[in-house]
């Protein structure tokens, strides 16, 4: 038998708990995500693989004036130095950064296809060449001038900028999206001439609240443009907060056609919608019916948008037919706010518009300060040459003789007239033809100027006030360079309310508008005919089952069906069941005790009022837009008391009511003695003994009382002859006049 033996030594193999490792690497790969992938700096607005695209572009000098090159070139040297992952994912964001559709400022300048609003790729990186734009080079004003600060690269054998100069708004400019881990950010793009004059305006009043910035920052502003159909109360919430969301819908115009047809033609649709798959979708749409009010739609455009929506017929209002269009498509869209970044480079906060554009601004006076030194450690060095210079001139023989005879000119030039080494160096490596006279006017020229302009930067170094003036030029010249005036710089986004369409609106133009006859059967089961049938004779039903009751509807109508315990239901008409088979249990569409019943059905008209009574005697009008429920339990109208049922819903039809009781006893009062009501147990009607209600009716008084035998023969008792009965509410009445029908009711 073979003896097993130990396992090797575990050598320098440490145990450590699962728990903590997962906690420590999962950290770290969420601050790598957070901090070099996902979101924007809050200075210059751009992620990691866009600054090291913009940067190696300049290395290029790929400068607006300048040729264009290769994007595979580009996307090697990106890769190559500064950003080591997949060139597809480079390639990818250089792309979005030339398209004029995708970001509102572009910042690079793109030749060849760079893709389309279609949702049509770019083609490969081979064939496609670019260059940067004004944009980019504002971004980079200064890099050259320790305006910001280096790092290594990846493989250490480069620098590369941790932080742009960022001198154009380029965060809520171009906006920003990304999703990192446990947090995500969304900026929508913003007008760049509004938001220097906020920055302006912030500048001169550092404690300019959100509502006085809000009067020069109006809203986003998409490349695509649209419409924002948000309240300015809605918008300011975002802005204050950080967080929210814009309602954004395409623009579109009615076209006539003569002779009383129009189409509607869309021509700006909202800010990421690919156009391709937006008429697609609502061709799948108009396939399967869901928009009764359009015939067809066609994509018309070439350069700008043209989607062509043709109605169905020329009463279409074609307000409704875009709110229904809105409603089911992106023709409406939702874009988010998120304006989570790094605040300072190192922190990510959602920041308010604010705090956005005092972090720029705060960033812009670093870098002015930065470059305004650099330029003065500049001067400095030149004067102090300038200096040496100027005192070779005066003592031009004696320096040349020292040239010429000293083992050590420069020891002795410092030692003679108290040079620095750097002054010594500069006139021992200046050249001959410098020695003329004419140089030397130069040399005090430059001097003098050189000292004007170091004062200047002096002064600016030590003013905080002088600062922020000239960040405040910076500013206004960006805000003149992308003025609204220009072609790229005007508004493209527009604001307005919504139209003020009703949901009912909407909903029903959502639905082919078609004749149906709605059908309730003795146990309840539903259907809806096709058509207003007059005769339903020839109606089947299930063995032992009859007609309750029936009414005409349109399948654009809402249905309402009282109960006996005094609650309405509703129902829309387009869901009824077909009238194929026998109908479907009406308890399966709402919630219906087993003990109680439907005793009535009806489209509700909100000009009409109904006169609704308890089996008790006990009443109250009602307008029946308020017997709408959009709840499948529906709603308690009648108020009841032990055993009493809802016995009448009468639509009222005149100024007089006529109550009949169980005891053929007949009242006849006034209307306006019956109060209004949306609820409740109502008004005594008739007082009884014993029994209760057995019928009731409205009519005109002036028309006279109207009723119909079991023979179908019609009797009328006029005004004088109803003055036995005509009496104040509540009271008990007198038997019925001769040839009022035995069954106790009106019909």
């Amino acid at each position: 038998m073979t003896k097993i033996s130990d396992p090797p030594s575990g050598g320098d193999i440490e145990p450590i708990d699962l728990r903590t490792a997962l906690e420590e690497r999962y950290l770290a790969y969420a601050l790598s995500t957070i901090m070099g992938r996902a979101l924007p700096d809050v200075r210059d607005g751009l992620k990691p693989v866009h600054r090291r695209i913009v940067h190696a572009m300049r290395v290029l000098k790929l400068d607006p004036g300048q040729g264009y090159k290769k994007c595979a070139r580009i996307v090697g040297d990106v890769m190559g130095k500064f950003h080591p992952h997949g060139d597809a994912s480079i390639y990818d964001a250089l792309v979005r950064l030339a398209q004029d559709f995708a970001i509102r400022y572009p910042i690079v300048d793109g030749q060849g296809n760079f893709g389309n609003i279609d949702g049509d790729s770019a083609a490969a990186m081979r064939y496609t060449e670019a260059r940067m734009t004004d944009v980019a080079t504002l971004l980079l004003r200064g890099i050259d001038e320790n305006a910001i600060d280096f790092r290594p690269t990846y493989n250490e054998e480069d620098q590369e900028p941790i932080v742009l100069p960022g001198a154009f708004p380029n965060l809520l400019a171009n906006g920003a999206s990304g999703i990192a881990v446990g947090m995500a950010t969304s900026i929508p793009p913003h007008n760049a001439a509004e938001l220097c004059d906020a920055a302006l305006k912030l500048i001169a009043e550092p404690d300019t609240d959100l509502d006085a910035l809000l009067r020069f920052v109006q809203g986003p502003d998409f490349p695509t443009g649209g419409v924002v159909v948000d309240t300015r109360a809605v918008i300011r919430e975002a802005y204050a907060t950080g967080r929210g969301s814009f309602r954004v819908r395409a623009k579109w115009e009615k076209e006539d056609q003569g002779r009383g047809g129009f189409v509607v033609v869309v021509t700006e649709i909202p800010y990421q919608v690919q156009k391709s798959r937006l008429i697609e979708k609502i061709a799948d749409l108009l396939m399967a019916k869901r928009l009764p009010l359009l015939a067809d739609i066609r994509d018309e455009s070439t350069e700008d948008v043209r989607i062509v929506l043709e109605p169905k017929s020329r009463s279409v209002d074609p307000g409704i037919l875009m709110e229904s269009l809105f409603r089911l498509t992106d023709l409406e869209a939702r874009i988010p706010l998120n304006m989570n970044v790094l605040s300072g480079g190192r922190v990510p906060k959602v920041l308010s518009l604010k705090e956005v554009l005092s972090e720029w601004l705060a960033h812009q006076r670093d870098v002015l300060v930065r470059r305004s030194q650099f330029r003065l450690d500049q001067i400095e060095r030149r004067l102090e040459v300038l200096a040496g210079y100027l005192i070779a001139f005066l003592n031009l023989d004696e320096v040349i003789r020292i040239i010429r005879e000293e083992d050590e000119p420069k020891r002795v030039m410092m030692r003679t007239f108290e040079l620095t080494d750097v002054q010594a160096e500069a006139i021992l490596n200046m050249r001959l033809r410098s020695l003329r006279k004419l140089e030397e006017f130069e040399l005090r020229r430059e001097f003098d100027a050189l000292t004007a302009e170091k004062a200047e930067k002096q002064a600016l170094l030590g003013s905080t006030e002088r600062q922020w003036e000239r960040v405040a030029g910076e500013v206004r010249e960006v805000r003149d360079a992308f003025s609204k005036k220009t072609r790229l710089g005007r508004r493209r986004t527009n604001f307005a309310d919504a139209p003020g369409h009703t949901a009912d609106d909407i909903a029903e133009a959502l639905i082919e508008k078609e004749p149906i006859t709605v059908v309730l059967s003795e146990r309840g089961f539903l259907r809806g005919l096709k058509g207003h049938v007059a005769d339903l004779s020839g109606l089947s039903f299930r063995d032992g089952d009859k007609l309750k009751f029936s009414f005409h509807a349109l399948t654009t109508d809402k249905l309402v069906f009282l109960s006996t315990d005094g609650r309405a239901y509703t129902l829309t008409a387009d869901k009824l069941p077909g009238g194929r088979g026998q109908g479907d249990p009406i308890r399966l569409l709402i919630d219906l005790e087993d003990s109680q019943d439907l005793v009535y059905g009806f489209v509700p008209d909100t000009a009409s009022k109904r006169l609704i009574a308890s089996t008790d005697g006990n009443g109250f009008v009602v307008n029946e837009g308020e017997l709408v429920s959009g709840m499948r339990k529906g709603k308690q109208v009648l108020n009841l008391a032990g055993a009493s049922r809802l016995a009448i819903a009468e639509r009222i039809q005149g100024d007089t009511v006529a109550v009949i009781g169980d005891n053929r006893k007949l009242a006849v009062f006034p209307l306006v003695q019956v109060p209004e009501m949306t609820r409740g147990k109502g008004v005594r009607l008739q007082r009884y003994k014993d029994g209760g209600l057995a019928d009731l009716k409205t009519f005109r008084l002036a028309d006279g009382l109207t009723w119909t035998d079991t023979a179908g023969r019609v009797f009328n008792r006029s005004e004088i002859e109803l003055r036995d009965w005509y009496a104040d509410r509540a009271q008990a009445g007198r038997l019925v006049p001769k040839g009022f029908p035995k069954s106790g009711r009106f019909t």
